[in-house]
């Protein structure tokens, strides 16, 4: 047969000490007197140094703004310049793969010269074209290198003919190149003037210009006229 289990023990109450007892305070023992500590001279304090005038003065007459004060949220200077959007690009990053749209052949194209390293964009190239210096006239020299293009070396002059001169002129004027350009003939500024023997001249007339035709010359001293070269002393006096 098991054996029989036991009962716990009753537990006994504790016995309660009298309300009186609690109630009384935990005597204090004296504080021993310390000795009062010998106080030392309070040490004498120093004037404080006076401001330099300058500097006193300086903040009188220029406080210092804040920002916010001022309300200028911002300063604009050098140092805050930037370009406008939109006016400065990237470069051009070449040779960075199919989806950068300048891979593979870097934007040299397939073959050719300009795919080759060395090759140069020569100035006035016409892309194997018949070149503009070639295809102007020339003026040959001793050989064939040195001849010149013809165009820079042509002589100008602007024509006035014997039929303008008879319709605007009356009979024994002096007709100068001022007059010819007031009265809209010879108009081109630093550009000679030459009298040609279009149409017919029935006045006799003093024409100054810079050339004459042969015509032209007689059919003016044939109607009584006289031709001056500009720049000449000699009234009548023959072209070069």
């Amino acid at each position: 047969m098991s054996p029989e289990p036991k009962k716990p023990a009753a537990k006994k109450p504790a016995a309660k000490k009298p309300a009186a007892a609690a109630a009384k305070p935990a005597a204090k023992k004296p504080a021993a007197a310390k000795p009062a500590a010998a106080k030392k001279p309070a040490a004498a304090k120093k004037p404080a140094a006076p401001k330099a005038e300058s500097a006193v003065a300086s903040e009188s007459t220029s406080p210092k703004k804040s920002t916010e004060e001022s309300g200028d949220s911002e300063r604009f200077g050098l140092h805050s310049l930037s370009p406008s959007p939109g006016s400065r690009k990237p470069r051009r990053r070449v040779g960075r793969g199919h989806g950068s749209g300048h891979g593979k052949t870097s934007g040299r194209g397939h073959k050719g010269y300009g795919s080759r390293s060395g090759s140069k964009d020569r100035a006035r190239f016409e892309g194997g074209q018949m070149p503009i210096q070639v295809r102007m006239r020339k003026l040959r020299g001793p050989h064939m290198k040195k001849s010149m293009p013809f165009e820079p070396f042509r002589t100008h002059t602007q024509a006035v003919n014997l039929q303008d001169l008879d319709a605007r002129f009356d009979t024994g004027a002096e007709v100068t190149i001022e007059l010819l350009v007031a009265n809209g003939l010879g108009t081109r500024k630093n550009i000679p003037v030459k009298v040609l023997a279009k149409g017919e001249i029935t006045k006799p007339l003093t024409v100054h210009a810079h050339g004459f035709s042969a015509s032209a010359r007689a059919a003016i001293e044939a109607a009584g006229g006289t031709c001056v070269m500009v720049g000449s002393e000699a009234p009548g006096s023959t072209t070069p």
